[in-house]
């Protein structure tokens, strides 16, 4: 096939777009690069023979190009961790991006719409299992556009087959979002933020691929809404400990209460915001440590047939390996 990828820089988009050219097919990323771990992917990518675009899924004529002869696209391209811009920015990148290349795929004949969503439209933790079903209430401005993109990707779907899928929490080689876990335990400076009992079930990069390509190319997923998450449920005590154990390090004792953290990553956003200065601590990083999420898989595995295959152990190793091989512990 010739897939289109767009956020193809980041983390998942750039192991996405590898797996695809292993998999021998024709593999073009429409992305932005705004990290230089975002520019060390694109190089990557050019390295493997993949055609890199850099633009924003805003710029219409872009995407009309990027689009062209396409037949899947896997739409990943989103704002997420910026600080210091309106809520307008991401509501032009999240739902009008996303308007942008659902119409132009539609425009292009593209066979496949995989939309990339994500856990965040749940919001804050709820009681018990979470299914596809279950209530969304977004608690931030990421996670209440990209709701807003998967009404606007449904109401597409008379018009070009789609699937949404919400992916957990994700790991694996070239991630740097779990980094600064990895590398807090293995300098000693890793402290507790709360009693750790808040649940995690995260999902190895590799196994996400599989369930996005499972997405992409099965019948039965056409117009439906899948939550991909991996096989285990884990408190971050029992994280941190896997991590810990995976790099030889222990974890600490000390603990710090939550309410403290709060309380100043609210202060600071409220003092900082109003005057363009980006806070040091914001209450989205405490999530981690507060937000509890496990999930049903039963429609993933009955529809898609998707199955996680690595366990967090196996993967903690593998992501401390790459991550010592590059020089990042």
């Amino acid at each position: 096939m010739i897939v289109l990828i767009t956020g193809g820089s980041g983390f998942i988009g750039s192991r996405l777009a590898i797996r695809s050219r292993d998999m021998g097919h024709t593999v073009k990323v429409l992305t932005q690069v705004n990290t230089p771990a975002e520019e060390q992917n694109i190089e990557k990518l050019r390295s493997r023979g993949i055609e890199v675009q850099v633009g924003a899924v805003t710029d219409r004529k872009i995407i009309g190009q990027a689009v062209k002869g396409t037949d899947v696209v896997f739409h990943l391209a989103a704002a997420q961790h910026e600080a210091n811009v309106p809520d307008r920015h991401f509501r032009d990148v999240n739902v009008e991006g996303t308007r942008n290349v659902i119409e132009a795929s539609i425009g292009e004949g593209v066979g496949r719409f995989v939309y990339g969503s994500t856990i965040g439209v749940y919001g804050s933790a709820l009681d018990g299992e979470i299914d596809e079903e279950s209530p969304q209430h977004p608690d931030n401005i990421y996670g209440v556009t990209k709701a807003e993109a998967e009404k606007l990707v449904a109401e597409y779907a008379d018009r070009i087959p789609v699937s949404t899928v919400r992916i957990s929490e994700t790991y694996g080689p070239g991630d740097r979002r779990l980094l600064k876990l990895f590398k807090a335990i293995d300098s000693g400076m890793f402290f507790m933020i709360g009693p750790g009992l808040n649940k995690h079930q995260l999902i190895y990069v590799d196994d996400l691929v599989d369930g996005l390509y499972l997405a992409a190319t099965s019948g039965s997923a056409v117009n439906e809404t899948f939550v991909l998450a991996g096989g285990e449920v884990l408190t971050t005590n029992e994280m941190a400990n896997c991590i810990a154990s995976a790099i030889g390090k222990g974890t600490g004792r000390f603990r710090a209460p939550l309410w403290i953290f709060m309380l100043a990553a609210t202060v600071l956003e409220t003092v900082l915001k109003p005057l363009g200065i980006q806070p040091p601590l914001h209450r989205r990083r405490m999530d981690f440590f507060r937000k509890s999420f496990y999930f049903s898989r039963e429609k993933s595995g009955k529809v898609l047939g998707f199955e996680p295959k690595t366990d967090f152990e196996t993967g903690t190793r593998l992501t401390a390996e790459w991550y010592r091989a590059n020089n990042l512990l």
